[in-house]
């Protein structure tokens, strides 16, 4: 766990998240953001990812599906979408059940509740020694309610349970990965990730193709050059419109390798909404792509079937 997880799982934090999630949140976005929450009436697009983290997503079923690594690969494949699926070699209840002699010297292990929770094993030295030290970190992340410690509750109900993937990457680095903005089903910006592992680097695009400069944030950097749009990025567009259908904003993660598109996964609350832009501009341009009302209309119906199962 790192530092900023173990700040919000300290004593007080997990105090304030209980007796009231909305006071934590609020304090956690204007510390983060310098800006004050508005829950009634949000200008923001960061405002606005706050209601859905707390008010909205966590009463919505599909979203919990989804947001799972197990139930977002089950909700692609309902949708014809098996192809696009990163190839996996099992699900697992508790890492003494991960046979590692039937998996390669490469592979990547993930808890399916969570973002970042995660084990990238390159060669058969490195296997060897995640095989001895993993027992231990996957056991601390699997007793971990995800939702509740980063106040994500979506993430909350999900069954905790551990992916073997394939590696798609090469030794000392991942592939370039796609991040796509689908906003009431219209893909409108993407960043993109590229040098993982050896010189990475974040590159803030509109979904045209053209530098969206002004959305940068946490002081990251870009590439010196705009990176040369993929012949396959129409096709991962398409995709990602297609599976964010539903939603009124979720990211879908894409990598690219050796022109083979692969769905890695839908993120509904990217870094907690409490994103601090390079131009604060960024945040009301991306609020006017985002319309709550019909899905705050689909939420109270939500939450009334609930209280009546009560």
């Amino acid at each position: 766990m790192d530092n900023n997880h173990r700040r919000s799982n300290s004593l007080p934090s997990r105090i304030v998240k209980k007796l009231s999630p909305s006071l934590y949140v609020s304090l956690q976005y204007l510390y983060l953001t310098g800006h004050i929450l508005h829950w009634k009436n949000p200008k923001r697009y960061t405002e606005k990812l706050q209601w859905l983290r707390l008010k909205g997503y966590p009463y919505d079923p599909l979203v919990i599906q989804c947001a799972g690594r197990r139930g977002m690969r089950e909700y692609a494949s309902s949708l014809g979408l098996d192809s696009y699926l990163i190839p996996i070699y099992g699900f697992y209840q508790n890492y003494e059940e991960i046979p590692f002699d039937n998996l390669p010297s490469s592979y990547v292990l993930k808890c399916s509740h969570a973002s970042g929770f995660n084990q990238i094993v390159q060669t058969e030295e490195e296997k060897e020694k995640a095989i001895r030290e993993g027992h231990h970190i996957f056991k601390e992340y699997l007793n971990i309610d995800y939702g509740f410690l980063t106040m994500e509750p979506h993430y909350s109900p999900i069954k905790r349970e551990i992916i073997a993937e394939k590696y798609l990457g090469k030794k000392g680095f991942l592939p370039p990965e796609y991040k796509i903005h689908v906003f009431n089903g219209k893909a409108r910006n993407l960043y993109l990730v590229t040098g993982r592992g050896k010189d990475i680097r974040y590159d803030q695009l509109y979904i045209d193709w053209t530098p969206f400069t002004e959305s940068q944030f946490n002081g990251w950097q870009a590439s010196n050059h705009l990176p040369e749009k993929p012949q396959e990025f129409e096709e991962m567009v398409k995709i990602a419109e297609a599976l964010a259908k539903p939603f009124p904003f979720v990211r879908v993660d894409f990598f690219l390798v050796d022109h083979k598109i692969y769905l890695n996964e839908m993120t509904f609350t990217p870094a907690k909404g409490t994103l601090k832009f390079d131009d604060d501009s960024a945040d009301f341009i991306q609020s006017k792509w985002l319309d709550l009302k019909e899905y705050q209309k689909k939420i109270e119906l939500l939450q009334g079937k609930s209280i009546k199962k009560q």
